[in-house]
């Protein structure tokens, strides 16, 4: 089994690494495979809602989403983290999000997912709430901690030094890999995913 830990920090070896490497460890730990994926500073154009990807199962825009696309279906869980921008997930990572997930149900779905935050100060729990609702969104069961999953410093040091946001990660990494044990349970005894209905689209201007 694998986890696919995706940094949307414009810093790959910041805050939100420190984070995620925690996580890392603690799945490994638990024999749970991982990596880390970043989505880097390269500028990420936003989804245009052309509807490409309903067919090709890709995003018309050749960068790094497609390369984050073409891992999925080769794991069994994702957490994704990112940085606090003006209270809210930073830009770059909500482009990211909307491309990778729209048009794509097939690739997440069932699959258990986490967010996890990092901020100096305040708009972690403002930015958890935006990033929870693409899982929601897509079937994937939610995977939580005993707390919302952030950490809070200026610094990778800093990060270090908040002892309950890192255990918070840990946390978040064991019951990540009891979920997945427990999924690969279910399956092996004849558990399946339900079967998803066709959506139904309901307008309420006539």
């Amino acid at each position: 089994m694998k986890v696919l830990l995706v940094n949307g920090s414009p810093h790959k070896d910041g805050c939100t690494n420190e984070a995620l490497l925690e996580i890392k460890k603690t799945l490994e730990e638990n024999g749970i495979d991982s990596e880390i994926f970043w989505i880097g500073i390269k500028p990420l154009a936003g989804c245009c809602g052309c509807g490409q990807c309903f067919q090709s199962k890709r995003c018309i825009y050749n960068d790094v989403v497609n390369e984050f696309l073409d891992k999925c279906e080769n794991v069994d869980g994702f957490i994704f983290g990112c940085p606090v921008h003006y209270a809210s997930v930073n830009g770059a990572m909500i482009s990211f999000m909307d491309r990778a997930f729209y048009g794509k149900p097939n690739l997440f779905k069932g699959k258990p997912a986490a967010c996890i935050v990092s901020c100096r100060r305040a708009g972690g729990t403002s930015t958890f709430d935006v990033l929870n609702k693409y899982f929601a969104y897509s079937c994937m069961p939610i995977v939580t901690s005993n707390y919302w999953n952030g950490v809070f410093g200026s610094n990778k040091e800093e990060v270090r030094q908040d002892e309950e946001g890192m255990q918070t990660m840990r946390i978040l990494a064991n019951n990540m890999s009891w979920m997945l044990k427990c999924i690969d349970a279910g399956k092996n005894n004849g558990i399946e995913f339900p079967k998803t209905e066709k959506k139904v689209f309901t307008n309420f201007i006539r």
